[in-house]
């Protein structure tokens, strides 16, 4: 990819140590199980002739523990993870449920949350005129859109254009281009920024854009502060003009590798567009860097009404630090686009809540479809719902399509994908593997009729345990766009059969089985 414009760069790049690890949920049960070997130990050697009393006391533990988990409100995939556990290594493995189920250092985020959602409910109202068209619609639509509203405040909108991207190429270059229009302000939130092509390119139009005085904000997932970016990169963007913050910064304890991630990737300039999809601010992601094979994501940018969705989320988020949260109605303006087709839905999915909207809205339309529901995802990692889910589509007759990596990033979670494709292809579950390298797209395309693009894996850490946000189309015309997105990128992919299962390496049939049991933790 030519680089045509100025890379600023403000830090020299991160090496990448051991804190991910130190920082991760795998150190943490490694650490419990090493505790308990050296209490069982320390038992069997001073206290020999109190060995049979220790294991009524474990034996009677283990059944309280086990009690509460058939009766906590927890999903069965989940539940029987923490059985294996806990019945494994009954003291550790409690501890670490204990850890998980009362929040630690994240209730005050939840509070938090919820406080700013209520107060930001009537920001962005559902247009009667929307709803009242939806009504008996035969997908459900306006269901969906009620249900959404509960958790979120995400009301269904016309008047907005939709561009769809089938590369991060594509959309880096829609970026630039919009970027340099910024005349009020500039809201962007991801998942991971890296320091390079991209995001130098992006930077300095940020940067110049701030000196401008356009109203510049970036936030970041606090895990790039050991992966990507230094910790006072938020005074370096300040040195810009910029205004900056880390999502829930690495804490020692309180964070680990994988909970309540900020996983959303956003970009909101002046009301008018805003981005949404699956590329992060990255080189790997425009192919200017080569990690595993081709990068093969997806985008939409969004022009018209329905872009107050998008502003809304970034500032829920933006104002969780802030002591007097600001929802300016200057940022929720969007002039409509005249004689836009269809109907178009932005939402997020908060794990601090009781929903489940990125699952919820994934087997809707599963559940709904009629001719077919095509899907790319660079994981797959189901509980037992939305195997189901998958599994009863294909058998009443909907033709079911996955599209996965080639060459997979992570290759235990690969490992676990791979121990769902015998039971997907006897129920009738098309499944490809893209050859040129890895899929990071996050796609449903469904009847030429509906569409998600977002950031939602078919994973655990995507549907439980991160911050995510997606974009519902409903007969908008960039549907064909992404149905023959899909169709090119199949003739790339090849179609994983019994046969190819069957004939699967050791090392994935042996570890896929094995990290099946803590598939949930993943």
């Amino acid at each position: 990819m030519k680089d045509n414009g100025t890379v600023l760069r403000l830090a020299p790049p991160k090496k990448k140590g051991l804190l991910g690890l130190v920082f991760s949920r795998l150190f943490l049960v490694a650490f419990l199980l090493v505790v308990q070997i050296a209490l069982l130990a320390a038992l069997m050697t001073l206290l020999r002739q109190y060995l049979p009393y220790y294991a009524v006391i474990q034996a009677v533990f283990t059944f309280c523990v086990i009690l509460f988990l058939f009766n906590c409100e927890m999903d069965s995939s989940a539940k029987l993870t923490w059985l294996a556990l806990i019945a494994l290594f009954p003291f550790p493995g409690t501890l670490f449920l204990a850890y998980t189920q009362t929040n630690l250092g994240h209730r005050w985020t939840q509070k938090r949350t919820a406080e700013l959602i209520e107060q930001s409910k009537g920001a962005v109202p559902q247009e009667p005129e929307a709803l009242e068209q939806l009504k008996g619609d035969p997908y459900g639509t306006d269901d969906l859109c009620r249900y959404l509203r509960r958790g979120g405040a995400f009301p269904i909108w016309k008047g907005t254009e939709v561009v769809y991207y089938p590369s991060g190429e594509e959309k880096f270059a829609a970026m630039l281009k919009e970027l340099e229009k910024a005349e009020k302000f500039i809201f962007l939130e991801y998942f991971i920024i890296e320091e390079g092509e991209m995001w130098g390119r992006l930077l300095d139009i940020m940067a110049r854009k701030a000196r401008q005085g356009v109203d510049v904000r970036v936030m970041y997932d606090g895990m790039c502060e050991i992966s990507t970016l230094p910790s006072n990169y938020p005074e370096l963007l300040a040195g810009c003009g910029i205004r900056a913050k880390a999502f829930s910064p690495i804490t020692p304890i309180v964070s680990t590798h994988y909970n309540y991630r900020d996983h959303r990737k956003i970009l909101v300039i002046d009301g008018k567009v805003a981005f949404n999809g699956g590329v992060n601010l990255a080189d790997e992601y425009i192919n200017a860097k080569v990690r595993f094979g081709h990068w093969k994501d997806t985008a939409v940018m969004l022009r018209g009404d329905a872009v107050r969705s998008f502003a809304l989320m970034f500032l829920q988020m933006w104002n969780l630090t802030e002591q007097a949260p600001d929802f300016n109605p200057m940022f929720l303006e969007s002039p409509a686009v005249e004689h836009a087709e269809g109907f178009v839905m932005p939402y997020g999915d908060c794990p601090l809540d009781e929903e489940k909207a990125g699952e919820a809205v994934y087997m809707d339309i599963l559940n709904r479809a009629t001719d077919y529901v095509h899907i790319m995802t660079p994981y797959l990692i189901l509980d037992g719902e939305l195997e189901t889910a998958l599994k009863f589509a294909a058998q009443r007759g909907v033709d079911v399509k996955l599209i996965l990596p080639g060459i997979p990033d992570k290759k235990l979670a690969f490992a676990l994908a791979k121990s769902h494709y015998s039971a997907l292809l006897k129920a009738g579950v098309k499944i490809y593997e893209y050859t040129p390298g890895f899929i990071h797209a996050k796609v449903f395309v469904s009847d030429g009729a509906r569409a998600v693009v977002g950031t939602i894996n078919l994973d655990y850490r995507s549907l439980y345990h991160h911050f995510e946000c997606a974009t519902y189309l409903y007969r908008t015309p960039c549907i064909r766009d992404i149905a023959a997105d899909f169709d090119a990128t199949l003739k790339k992919s090849s179609p994983v059969t019994e046969e190819t299962v069957k004939n699967e390496t050791l090392f994935y049939k042996v570890t896929g089985r094995l990290m099946k049991i803590i598939a949930p933790l993943m």
